[in-house]
Parts: structure tokens; C-alpha cells; sequence
């Protein structure tokens, strides 16, 4: 049984998971409200951890699992992974994102097209088990706050599951111009790569990848979060090195 903790820039995501199910998923605002949680007395078979973050260091946290009684990896740019990186800086890739990826292929197999929909949007490749690189656009959420922040009179819009050919009002035009936006954007990119590798897997994770559900055909939704399940698999895949 392994405790995951994966520290982002909104919260502190801990998962318990034993032999690839997720039993538990949470989310803290803070080291402190994590500590005070104790989670290792509620689930006492826990005997290994892992930490990833993309917000703050991690040496914190992992002294509070190490005095809990864990076996912890912090989880760095130069963690073995079981996957290949062609990465040409890899000490700049964010952890999450490698995460992902072996969490994708851990899940669906060595070749997909990985989507997550988060603060920003990433669209990463791996083929036959080697991480090829990826992009990085801004997330739903950041487009239709940029809208309102850099103009005078445009109002702050939310996301929608609507679906319109063309917006009527003004709120309107702005969500669907976002909302269809990206998914055209999502689309070109399965296009291309689709039209140079047919077996790819379609995978899509994050926050905001319910809002495509009807605007993105043949998308496989992970059964968990991505990088949990990355996470978990780079645990074991390290623990079982030592």
C-alpha cells in the first residue's frame, strides 16, 4: 500500500493506493491541514511514499511521511522512470508531466497522445514507451480570465458544456469562442499525429477535460488521475530497484 502526495499550485492532492486502485483521493490547502490529518494512522498498512511537486520543495512534506515511518522517494527530474525521455532538457520538465506519461502508458499501453486539461493545457507524446516532447498552451479558465483582465468591457465568463455553431449574446460568444477554441486546437493536433501513427491511444486527464466530453470524439478518460497513477508506478518501479 503506497501513500502518493503530489503538491501543486492550489492544493496538495494525497492518494492511498494499493496494487494500481486508488482507495482514497484528497486534497489539503496546506502542509499543515496534510499534517494534521494523519493519514498513515487511518490506513496502517501504509509503508511507502512518494512526493512530486510543481509548487514548492519537497523536504518538508517528506520529513513529516519519514517520521510517520515511510519509505519515502522524492520524486525529481533525476528519478529513474520506466520510461525513455527524449527530453532535449529534462531538468525542465515539469515532474508532472513525466508523470503523466507513465501513468499513461502504465494505463493504455506505450503510444498516446496525452491531453491534460488543467491551469494549462498540455499535449504530450509518447511513442512505444519513449516520451517525445510535447506543448503547452494556456488552460480554459486562464483564456477566459485573459479576456476579462485585458480589456475594458468584456465580462469574466465561466466554462460550459453548451454547444453552439455561434454565440448570440456577448457572454455567449466568448465561452463558445474559448470552449470551441480549444477543441479545435485539441483536434488539429489528433490529425496530425493520428495521420503519422494509427495506433495511438487518446488520453485525456485534468480538471477541465469533462467540459470536452461531447466535443472530442474517441478520447480514453483515465480511470484516475494521470499522475497518481504515474506516481505510483515510478514508486514501485523505484522501491523494487533497492
Amino acid at each position: 500500500m503506497n501513500l502518493v502526495v503530489d503538491i501543486g499550485n492550489s492544493f496538495i492532492k494525497v492518494a492511498v493506493v494499493e496494487q494500481d486502485e486508488m482507495l482514497t483521493l484528497r486534497r489539503y490547502q496546506s502542509v499543515e491541514e496534510f499534517a494534521a490529518s494523519n493519514i498513515v494512522a487511518e490506513f496502517p498498512l501504509l509503508r511507502r511514499a512518494i512526493v512530486a511537486s510543481t509548487a514548492m520543495p519537497t523536504e518538508a512534506v517528506a520529513q513529516l511521511l519519514r517520521g510517520w515511518g515511510l519509505w519515502v522517494l522524492e520524486m525529481t527530474q533525476q528519478t529513474a522512470v520506466p520510461i525513455e525521455n527524449d527530453y532535449l532538457t529534462p531538468e525542465t520538465l515539469g515532474v508532472d508531466r513525466l508523470a503523466a506519461a507513465v501513468g499513461a502508458v502504465n494505463q493504455v499501453g506505450g503510444s498516446c497522445l496525452i491531453v491534460d486539461f488543467g491551469s494549462a493545457i498540455t499535449i504530450d507524446l509518447v511513442e512505444d514507451g519513449v516520451f517525445r516532447g510535447g506543448n503547452i498552451s494556456p488552460g480554459v479558465e486562464m483564456r477566459l480570465r485573459a479576456l476579462h483582465d485585458y480589456t475594458e468591457r468584456l465580462p469574466k465568463c465561466e466554462p460550459t458544456d453548451e454547444i453552439l455553431e455561434l454565440g448570440l449574446t456577448t457572454r455567449q460568444a466568448i465561452e463558445q469562442g474559448v470552449m470551441q477554441g480549444i477543441t479545435n486546437e485539441i483536434e488539429g493536433y489528433i490529425s496530425y499525429f493520428y495521420a503519422k501513427n494509427v495506433k495511438l491511444s487518446l488520453i485525456f486527464t485534468g480538471g477541465g477535460a469533462k467540459y470536452f466530453v461531447k466535443r472530442i470524439k474517441n478520447a480514453i478518460f483515465a480511470k484516475y488521475d494521470l499522475v497518481i497513477c504515474g506516481l505510483n508506478r515510478i514508486l514501485e518501479y523505484n522501491a523494487s530497484a533497492e
